[in-house]
């Protein structure tokens, strides 16, 4: 089931043109990550779709029908960090949301223990640490038990024990099946979160589909020989090599898919070159957005 279906979305300002013919579909239980640079397009992207700029052209649907109030009741969203009263404690700030949103104060205590906040309720806004007002900055877009949330670089300006914090939340909310469209331009978090990727350059989708195909990880050789002019030959000439890159007497190859490391080795050892380094490696996932990204004009 679609739970978001974008057609042609466009959006400019002024000479800026921000997001191009973008079109993305989004299904139920999916962790969709939409991965970019900054100023590739993400967060208009979701301000669009979330009804808060109008895009030029193009339209969007939620659960198969057109923007209404209604619908907006299914999807909490966290764009920009919230309004909350520094001199108010957590339980008072998330009574106003309640308030703004029609929510039984019931809920305060159900997000805030998600969050891993509720020891904390008593304490002032201003008294947070970075990461814990972005956590109850997520507990107030948790509020009234949305089916979608809409979140834009929640890790951001996070520390590493922050982000894996905001990890495991969003990480909880998908096991409990909501859909989930996030931003994110944190490559290795997306990697372990999302189920699901778009990359976005400078406004243009280059590619989306599942992280694991996407964003596989190929695995790429490392090897160095005393003769490299003979290893270079052989990697010029070889079938099972896809390309290489030299680094003085290293050479990082990619090998076409189903070629393994042994037959490669049995045929270096046929043409009589020993090896004085052979180590496989798995391609990174920044190797691997770098790559998409430097070779989009292509897709």
């Amino acid at each position: 089931m679609d739970v978001l279906d974008i057609k042609q979305l466009d959006k400019s300002y002024g000479p800026v043109h921000a997001v191009k013919q973008l079109s993305l579909k989004v299904n139920k239980g999916q962790v969709f990550g939409i991965l970019g640079p900054n100023g590739s397009g993400k967060t208009t992207t979701l301000a669009m779709i979330l009804g808060i700029i109008s895009p030029d052209s193009g339209d969007y649907r939620w659960f198969g029908m057109e923007d209404n109030p209604i619908l907006h009741r299914k999807i909490g969203s966290l764009i920009e960090t919230p309004n909350f009263y520094p001199y108010l404690n957590l339980v008072k700030n998330l009574k106003l949301v309640c308030r703004i949103k029609d929510i039984d104060f019931t809920e305060i205590e159900r997000v805030l223990q998600l969050v891993e906040l509720w020891d904390r309720r008593h304490s002032k806004f201003d008294t947070l640490s970075y990461g814990m007002k972005q956590r109850l900055s997520l507990a107030s877009v948790l509020l009234g038990d949305p089916e979608v949330l809409v979140l834009d670089e929640p890790a951001n300006g996070l520390d590493p024990e922050g982000i894996a914090e905001v990890r495991g939340i969003i990480k909880r909310e998908a096991e409990n099946g909501k859909t989930i469209l996030l931003a994110s331009h944190i490559l290795d978090e997306v990697e372990k979160v999302c189920s699901h990727v778009a990359i976005l350059k400078e406004g243009r989708l280059i590619a989306d589909g599942e992280v694991g195909a996407l964003l596989k990880g190929e695995k790429v050789l490392i090897l160095a020989s005393t003769e490299p002019e003979r290893l270079m030959a052989f990697l010029e000439k070889h079938r099972g090599v896809e390309k290489f890159t030299r680094d003085k007497n290293d050479f990082r190859v990619d090998l076409k898919a189903g070629v393994d490391l042994i037959s490669v080795s049995r045929d270096l050892l046929d043409d009589g070159i020993i090896l004085s380094r052979m180590e496989e490696k798995k391609q990174t996932l920044e190797e691997q957005f770098l790559e998409l990204v430097s070779n989009s004009k292509k897709i």
